[in-house]
Order: structure tokens, then sequence, then C-alpha cells
């Protein structure tokens, strides 16, 4: 399906789209739309923003309020970690929000915890609870979101129950897209994200094989976590995300590179470049 940031769609038939995120404080406004602007120059269709709480997230008014006044008008992702209040506050301000399924509500302490049945279907609840109200906001706001799945956060539950894997890295999104469809959202897409581009392949390609079973057609965000610099991040990306496009999976794509984010950008065009000429 069609997910659509603002003006942009993603999925359906549009071309891969290709994204990638400030790394300036978000806290300083000027600095953060001075580099936006660097990277929509550069190509950047879709730009993301951190919100490590409520006082960052609220400041995205001002970094789009900025954006706009200099004729800038990119869509806005919030990328949430830990913190449901942020994501309440940022989905005000931003045309798609991230949130960490692995860390978004379940804590990370190392416990080792078989859980009984009835003890999981609990902390399922705690999820509900916590992330059912920001779904409702986004539905009412047309706001879209992401799902998106490190592998080196998950939670202890889903360690408990799936091992540091990639059926467990499915497995942890899956019980979020769950609670979107439950309440008839359907505006989000999925990530699978990692280091070790062979995690990431076998992720998706196992997200893939659910999504099918499950009758799932969401789109999918691709990118290889903290690949790197210079020719081995480049190597790197291009090792992950290119086989996965080869397979006819993604549709929108981040290249993570530890350089100034506008050198992000040309490097995931060539990428692309191949499969939107289809």
């Amino acid at each position: 399906i069609e997910v659509m940031v603002g003006s942009v769609g993603v999925g359906g038939n549009n071309p891969i789209r290709v994204q990638s995120m400030t790394t300036t404080p978000t806290m300083d406004t000027i600095k953060t739309v001075e580099q936006t602007i660097k990277m929509v120059e550069a190509g950047c269709e879709i730009v993301r923003i951190t919100a490590q709480g409520p006082k960052e997230a609220a400041n995205l008014k001002n970094i789009k309020t900025e954006l706009q006044k200099r004729g800038v008008f990119v869509p806005l992702v919030a990328d949430i970690h830990f913190n449901p209040n942020a994501a309440m506050e940022a989905l005000k301000h931003v045309e798609k929000i991230r949130i960490n399924p692995g860390n978004f509500v379940d804590t990370k302490v190392f416990k080792i915890k078989s859980y009984t049945d009835s003890e999981y279907e609990m902390e399922l609840q705690k999820i509900y609870e916590k992330f059912s109200p920001i779904v409702k906001e986004l539905k009412s706001r047309s706001v879209a979101l992401r799902i998106g799945t490190n592998h080196g956060s998950l939670s202890d539950r889903i360690m408990n129950k799936f091992g540091d894997t990639p059926l467990g890295m499915v497995e942890s999104a899956l019980e979020f897209a769950r609670i979107c469809e439950n309440l008839n959202y359907h505006q989000f897409m999925f990530s699978m994200k990692s280091s070790n581009p062979q995690v990431m392949v076998q992720a998706y390609r196992l997200l893939s094989a659910r999504m099918s079973e499950l009758k799932m057609v969401y789109p999918l965000h691709l990118g290889v976590t903290e690949a790197g610099e210079g020719e081995d991040g480049r190597t790197k990306s291009a090792l992950g995300i290119g086989l996965l496009l080869e397979d006819g999976l993604g549709d929108t794509i981040r290249v993570s590179l530890t350089e100034e984010p506008e050198n992000e950008i040309p490097v995931a065009f060539k990428l692309a470049q191949k499969f939107n000429q289809k």
C-alpha cells in the first residue's frame, strides 16, 4: 500500500524514496534547519530528526516554521526512543514518527525470565495501554508511523522468548503492527535494522515471509545501521540494501554513513537507480 509522509508517497507505485537523518542537536534550531536544507539540496526526500524527550519534540515546531520561512517543505520524521510522551508531542509537528518497539515500552535490564502465557499477555497489555493513545492520535492527524526494530535493542521479553535473532526482531515489530491494525490504522511501515548486513537481510526476508502469511502489505524502509565511512561504509550499505532491492523488497532507503548526512544521498540514489527504472 501507499503510505503518505506529508506529500511524499512511500510504497504503492512510487519510486524508491531516499531519506536521511540530521546529526545536529535538535534544540539548535538554526543548525538543524541549515543541515536539513543541505540534505534537501542533495535530493533528500524525507528528513528525520531525533526527539529524545518532550522538550526536543516541542522544538520540532520551531524547526518546521523556520524551514517553511526559507521555502523548504520537506516532510519531517521524529525519531523517538523510550519516551511515549515525546511521541505524543512530536506527532503534532511532523509528518511521521519512528518508534523502536524494543525500547518504546519495555525495559532492557538483561533479566533472564521464563514468562507464562498469562504473564506474556499482561506484558502485551502494557504495550497496548502506552501505544494505543499514540496510534489514535496519529490516525486523527493523518501522521505516518515507522515501526523500526533495531537488532541491538530488543527488549528482555523478546530476548527471553526468541533470543537475539532475526525472528525476535520481526515478532517485536509485529506486536506493534497488530495494535495498529486493531485500531484500524494502516499508515505505517516497517524497518529491521542491524549493523550486520547479514542479520539485516535475514530479518527483512523473514519479515516479508511473515507479512505474506498475515496478508500484510505495508512498505519497508531499508537501512544498515552505522555502516561506517568512505568506501567501507558504502560497500556495507550496498551489500545489505542492494541484496534486498534485488529481492524486490524495499520502498524507501537510508544509507547510514559516519559522514555529513548530505553525503549519504547520492549513494542512496545510486543504489535505487536501477530499481526505479523498472
